[in-house]
């Protein structure tokens, strides 16, 4: 999975954790209206590819790869290198063991497993600020749509506020994707 970039440019000469209204080139399709909003949950990301299970994960300039990662891409703003890493057996990945083996998974909550992207989410994972009772692996594709969701930063900056929402993911039909968080705007969740 690659990185997916943040639709406004960082704030650099600033608070970089914040958003200018200034598009990133590449994602200028945002804004002409092209593309479908989808929720963007707050967990952390894994990959099921046939009998593989993976992690993601992001190793900052300059350290060694692990065994078995794949690199996906490069962050060139960060220096990050994105990729991917079975998930093993140790203490590290008790809540994706428990999530993929959880019958809330596959049986009541998303149906049948499925190779693709998901978003492991539950009590340990984040502060579970997506309040689930349990672990699970919640698949990319079954986001909630956002038909409603506006595409310029002052309508997004109050759409975005008061939502109990990470954010939203713009998806092209060409496969291009942007992202766009309320902390982007100095916004809380539900706040």
């Amino acid at each position: 999975m690659k990185k997916i970039p943040t639709m406004f440019e960082r704030d650099w000469a600033g608070d970089k954790s914040r958003v200018v209204n200034k598009v990133v080139p590449g994602c200028e399709w945002v804004l002409a209206g092209e593309g479908v909003a989808t929720r963007k949950m707050d967990g952390t990301s894994c990959l099921i590819e046939g009998d593989r299970f993976m992690k993601r994960r992001e190793l900052k300039l300059g350290k060694i790869l692990p065994p078995g990662f794949e690199v996906s891409t490069h962050d060139e703003e960060t220096g990050k290198t994105i990729g991917w890493i079975p998930v093993g057996d140790g203490p590290e990945d008790r809540w994706h063991r428990e999530a993929f083996n959880s019958p809330n998974t596959w049986d009541g909550l998303i149906g049948d497993r499925a190779d693709g992207t998901y978003e492991l989410l539950g009590p340990k994972v984040q502060g579970n600020p997506e309040k689930f009772a349990t672990h699970v692996l919640m698949p990319h594709s079954a986001a909630e749509v956002f038909p409603d969701a506006p595409r310029t930063f002052d309508e997004l900056r109050v759409w975005f506020a008061g939502r109990d929402i990470e954010g939203i993911v713009f998806h092209h039909p060409d496969g291009r994707m942007a992202k766009i968080k309320l902390r982007d705007f100095g916004l809380k969740r539900g706040v």
